[in-house]
Order: C-alpha cells, then sequence, then structure tokens
C-alpha cells in the first residue's frame, strides 16, 4: 500500500525533512529552516572520548528533540510509540499507513540499502509512506535522492539497532486536533527558549562554551587523530554536507531567522538575524581550514581554525544573548 500526495522531495535536514512530510500531509506547510527553528534545533556539542576514534562536532538538538519542541510549540498532537518487538514495531507502522497517514521512523542509516556510506548513525529519521511485499517506500533527505526505497528486512534491522542516539523502534505521527498557536508567538517562545539552553549549557562541552572549548582542542588534533587525512577531511564533511544545510546547521537557523523578521518586530530578533549573517561562512572557513589540515599536515591550518572557532563562540553568545531579549510569546 503506498499513499498517495505525499510529498517525496526530501529536505537538508533528516528529522526536519520528516517532519515536512507528516506536517503537509496533515495541511501545515511551513520551511524547512521554519521547522528546525521553532523546533529550538540549533546547538553546539564538542564531544571526545576513550571509545571515539576521533572527536565529533554537533550542531543540534537531540534526535527526535527537534520533533518534540515543534510540535509544543504549535500545539500539535504527537504520538510516539516504541517498543522491543520487531512484529509490534511493524504493526505500528503498517495500521497508521493502512489509515492514510505517514509515519516518521527513527532508524540507524547504516541498514539502509540506499545509503552509500556505511557508518552508524542511529539518530537518522525518514517518512514511510507506502510499503509492498518486499520494500518500504520512504522520503529521505534530497542528498540521499529523497522518495527512496528498501528492504522490508533492512528497514527492520535499521529500527531495531542497537547503540548511540538509537531509540527502540521509534515511530511516530503528527495531528492537528486543534487551533494552532499562532505563528508569531510559536516563534518568540522558540528562540527564547533556545537562547537559554545555548547561552547556558550544563556542561562546557555544549553551547557557546563548547565552541570556545573546541577552539582549544582543535590544535591538538594532528596529534589526535591516528589517520589526519582521513579524520580531518572526514569532520570538515560533516560539517558541511552531512545533511546540516552547510555551516553546521547555521545557515538553516539564519534562514530561519531572516523568515522571522517577516512574521515579527522585534530588535532581537533582527540583531541575531545580522549576526547570523556573518557567523555562517565563519563556520564554513573553519570546515575547509580542517580539510587543509588533513590533507596537508600543517597545524598552521588548525591554528587559524582556533582562532575562528573562539571569535565564533563570542559571535553567537552574543546572538543567542540578542534572542533571550525577544519579547514573551502567547504559547
Amino acid at each position: 500500500m503506498i499513499l498517495d500526495g505525499v510529498k517525496t522531495e526530501g529536505g537538508e535536514h533528516c528529522e526536519t525533512s520528516t517532519l515536512d512530510v507528516l506536517l503537509r500531509h496533515a495541511g501545515v506547510e511551513l520551511s524547512e529552516p521554519m521547522l528546525f527553528g521553532l523546533g529550538e534545533g540549533l546547538g553546539f556539542i564538542y564531544w571526545d572520548g576513550k571509545n571515539l576514534p576521533f572527536p565529533f562536532l554537533g550542531g543540534r538538538a537531540k534526535p527526535a528533540e527537534i520533533t518534540r519542541k515543534l510540535a509544543e510549540r504549535l500545539g500539535l498532537t504527537l504520538r510516539v510509540k516504541e517498543t522491543t518487538s520487531a512484529r509490534t514495531a511493524w504493526r505500528n507502522v503498517a495500521e497508521q499507513i493502512e489509515a492514510g497517514f505517514p509515519v516518521g521512523l527513527q532508524l540507524d542509516s547504516y541498514h539502509l540499502e540506499y545509503f552509500t556510506s556505511k557508518v552508524h548513525f542511529g539518530g537518522h529519521f525518514a517518512a514511510l509512506y507506502g510499503y509492498d511485499g518486499e520494500n518500504a517506500f520512504l522520503v529521505d533527505t534530497t542528498q540521499q535522492g529523497g522518495a527512496v526505497s528498501t528492504s522490508l528486512t533492512s528497514l527492520e534491522r535499521a529500527r531495531g539497532e542497537k547503540g548511540p542516539m538509537t531509540a527502540k523502534n521509534r515511530s511516530f505521527t503528527i495531528g492537528v486536533d486543534a487551533p494552532l498557536v499562532p505563528l508569531a508567538d510559536a516563534v518568540r517562545t522558540a528562540v527564547r527558549a533556545n537562547a537559554a539552553e545555548f547561552l547556558n549549557p550544563p556542561i562546557a562541552n555544549l553551547g557557546y562554551r563548547g565552541i570556545g572549548k573546541a577552539a582549544v582542542q582543535v590544535r591538538k588534533w594532528l596529534e589526535r587523530s591516528s589517520e589526519p587525512a582521513r579524520d580531518l577531511p572526514q569532520a570538515a564533511v560533516l560539517m558541511e554536507r552531512a545533511g546540516t544545510g552547510g555551516a553546521l546547521f547555521r545557515r538553516i537557523y539564519r534562514d530561519f531567522l531572516e523568515e522571522c523578521t517577516t512574521l515579527v518586530d522585534d530588535a532581537g530578533l533582527r540583531t541575531a538575524y545580522e549576526k547570523y549573517r556573518e557567523i555562517v561562512p565563519l563556520w564554513t572557513e573553519v570546515a575547509r581550514l580542517f580539510a587543509q589540515a588533513g590533507e596537508t599536515g600543517d597545524a598552521r591550518r588548525l591554528a587559524d581554525a582556533s582562532a575562528i572557532l573562539s571569535e565564533l563562540a563570542q559571535r553567537e553568545q552574543e546572538a543567542m544573548t540578542a534572542l533571550a531579549t525577544v519579547q514573551r510569546g502567547r504559547s
């Protein structure tokens, strides 16, 4: 059974791409940057550990948090199901498809047959909009092909994988069961909440403090890596092209803020938007320097990247401080 009328083009980021499919089917049309911003998606984490082959730089909220917060901000009905049973997991989604609703899935992308990069990532999302006796039909990001398919067997493995960022066969649907919170009010509440979390991280690896920590640590990356020519360019690719929309999700958030300035007349929003316009190319430059350092072995490139990251920590602190001044919404 395959649902008709489902948007299958895909977006830039997996979770917001999935949300777009579910919301449009429910009659709610919002841009991908708006979905990301209302879901308080912007973040930062610098993560390293003995079990990691190389440090990880992340730029967004934890998996499924964008979905949860978006539903809360707009007053949507979010229905989430999890189970350790593969049979129950399939019944959960098949019943929704048969009832005419696409379903969001959290997956480990390693098992999806259309992925060319075979790396375990348990925080991936896609929208299921149909199936037959052998295959599942999904909407993934544009980068992965938009409308794609994978075998039912591989889908079961992807949903049931255990490890970092995975979930227990998580599936979800979104409904509009009451009038939506006015968009301007939702924007005000979301930017204030995102700013508060970014400016008050519980540990030094997160938020603007995490960017400052990264500025110190990246100077050591040539020594930290067992294969710099592989690891540093890969870090750059993850920042720019691994479903981030570019500049470690900062480009998507900049576009969100630009759209917000047309909805809400607020000096804090305008200030933050102007600051993120300047922030975006700096992140792209950091990624370029990482790649060059790996390719050449030149530590000066990492020193340059470190200096920019120090500047970015201050700039993002200032941008988020401006968002914290936005007048409260009514939601």
